[in-house]
This record gives C-alpha cells, sequence and structure tokens, in this order.
C-alpha cells in the first residue's frame, strides 16, 4: 500500500479550492509536484511544457512546468545540453514517484503547453521544441502517452487530478494576460543566469 500522505512539495503555492473542494497547489515555471493524496495540481501554460504522470495502480502522480533552455547548444539527440536539461526536469519528478510508491512499468502521462505565446520567440519556435522534447522523452521511456493538448498560440490553464488522472484544460482565448509571458520570460532569464555543471544545478 502506497504512503497516501506523501508529498513532495517543491511548489510552495497551496491552497483550497474552493470550486472542487480539495486541496490544491499551483505550479509555476521551474517547479513540480508529487502527491499520493486527492488533490488537484494546477499550472497555466504558454510556452511552457507541463508532464502530467501518475501511476495508474496506485494514484501516486505529479505535474512538472519546465521549458528547454534555448542558451544552451543542442545537436538535437538526447545527449545535447538543452535536451539533458529537460531529461532532468522529467527525472527530478519521476524519481519521487518512484521513492513514494510508483512503479515506472504503470506510468501513463498526459502532457499539455508549448504554445507560440512569447513574443520574439517565433523564429526559434521554442513551444514546437519543448512540445517535440517531452514527447520523444515520453517514448524513449515508454510511459504511455494517453493524452495531449500542445502547440496552438493560446496560454492554456490545466487542472490535473492525480489520484484519478482527470484532467481540465482551459484555453486562454480571450484573455490578453501578460503574466503568463512575463513569468515565462523571468524563468528564461534565471535558466540563462544558471551555471550548468553536467546533469544536476540545472534549476
Amino acid at each position: 500500500m502506497p504512503d497516501h500522505d506523501y508529498e513532495e512539495i517543491l511548489s510552495p503555492n497551496k491552497y483550497f479550492d474552493r470550486n472542487f473542494n480539495v486541496d490544491a497547489v499551483k505550479i509555476q515555471p521551474g517547479e513540480y509536484y508529487v502527491t499520493g493524496r486527492d488533490m488537484v495540481l494546477v499550472t497555466v501554460l504558454g510556452s511552457c511544457v507541463a508532464a502530467c504522470i501518475r501511476d495508474k495502480q496506485t494514484g501516486i502522480g505529479g505535474m512538472n512546468h519546465f521549458m528547454l533552455p534555448d542558451n544552451l547548444s543542442d545537436d538535437g539527440g538526447p545527449v545535447g545540453l538543452a535536451g539533458r536539461y529537460g531529461t532532468y526536469a522529467m527525472e527530478l519528478m519521476i524519481n519521487q514517484m518512484l521513492k513514494a510508491g510508483a512503479k515506472r512499468s504503470n506510468l501513463e502521462a498526459k502532457v499539455f503547453g508549448g504554445g507560440n505565446v512569447l513574443r520574439g520567440f517565433t523564429v526559434t519556435n521554442v513551444g514546437q521544441r519543448n512540445a517535440d522534447f517531452v514527447i520523444d522523452y515520453l517514448q524513449t521511456e515508454n510511459i504511455a502517452l494517453i493524452a495531449k493538448d500542445m502547440l496552438d498560440i493560446y496560454p492554456r490553464k490545466v487542472y490535473y487530478f492525480p489520484a484519478t488522472g482527470r484532467t481540465l484544460v482551459k484555453k486562454l482565448r480571450n484573455v490578453h494576460n501578460d503574466t503568463i509571458v512575463q513569468r515565462e520570460q523571468q524563468y528564461i532569464a534565471r535558466i540563462r543566469a544558471s551555471e550548468v555543471q553536467g546533469d544536476v544545478e540545472l534549476f
């Protein structure tokens, strides 16, 4: 039996969602959260991507929110620095899930984001790059991808219930929310300022 009280708190933004009547955590760029409890994980995505992964047997699951750094050279393969950064972001969360009692063979994933919402990033198409990475990663790791909602030009608000796998996605079509863009640009700036040392110290 898994420890349903287990929580790996690497997102401090915890609150009670009155709409769903459950505890909730809002996940910002560069954060993730893993839990075995019945709760909802929430994030708002622009060009970033979120992987929502759960053990379909135990209900232990989590959500992350990350972006491949554009300042790191990447040869397009898994050994490129940007690819290593993305792999680290994924493994960090998955390893915490395994510590909580999840089994890698039981994992299933839903992925979201990669919208073309960052002004000035249309040439490199950072959203497409992030989307391609997360899908390739899941395929390489033999983690079943059961749903995705990616690309397009709109930000998304994602609600994920790891205990059941239920997911709600709202495209923010009519909201000109510069806060989303500002958060992602600040996140990009943090990545650029970071010293990348091997596979660690990336966040």
